[in-house]
């Protein structure tokens, strides 16, 4: 069973176009299919879900798009917020908060301080998140801290990622038919399995992600033995 499933969300731009739709809208319905996905996922006991929902290399959009994201992302935690914690869900946004509005970076901190005890599912949105970056930082926080290179293992390095004490993803899906990470879990991903499929995010179903699930119960997991 699946303790950690990390999910790159992509193509609510080109589902948009296709049905002559805003690529804004695309964005928005794919918010809602966010909130569709967790809730399968918790329900099929899967206790760790980590979104790839804004990279580091998206600030590189357009300010109307990026806005319309950070808007998005502040209005959709400000509702989302009781319900969650009403379903037991620990709230995690992972990546670079500095670089996030004020006003979201307020609203995220009340949300993470709000479900910090929940223990039903943990989701992790990746938000302004690299995984360079993030192995820069961890980097930066040992030397920081003098830490004796000698003590500098792999375990330690895991300790000082965002998700550290978590397990790693056993399985990663891409949506959209991309096949690559594109900066996403890249320490974290070292094993695992990985899925992808050509439906865009706004049309990803749950019978896709069972499929997805079912093909990863077939797998044997090696770890180079």
């Amino acid at each position: 069973m699946i303790q950690h499933l990390g999910i790159i969300i992509d193509g609510n731009r080109r589902w948009a176009k296709e049905k002559g739709l805003p690529a804004l809208e695309g964005h928005r319905q794919g918010y809602e299919k966010t909130k569709e996905v967790v809730r399968w996922c918790k329900n099929k006991g899967i206790k760790i879900v980590t979104l790839y929902v804004f990279s580091t290399e998206n600030w590189n959009r357009a300010s109307v798009e990026v806005n319309f994201l950070m808007r998005l992302l502040n209005l959709g935690l400000k509702k989302e917020i009781k319900e969650l914690n009403k379903e037991g869900a620990k709230l995690r946004i992972i990546g670079q908060k500095e670089r996030l509005p004020s006003e979201l970076q307020k609203t995220i901190k009340k949300a993470e301080k709000i479900t910090k005890n929940n223990k039903e599912i943990i989701i992790n949105l990746a938000v302004s998140y690299g995984g360079r970056a993030e192995i820069v930082k961890a980097v930066r926080k040992i030397v920081k801290e003098g830490i004796p290179p000698e003590e500098v293992d792999e375990s330690k390095i895991g300790d000082y990622l965002y998700t550290g004490g978590l397990p790693d993803p056993e399985l990663i899906i891409r949506t959209s038919g991309e096949q690559r990470l594109s900066n996403f879990l890249i320490w974290q991903s070292a094993y695992s399995e990985l899925c992808f499929t050509k439906k865009y995010w706004p049309g990803f179903t749950e019978k896709d992600l069972d499929k997805a699930l079912k093909n990863y119960a077939h797998r044997q997991r090696r770890f180079g033995k």
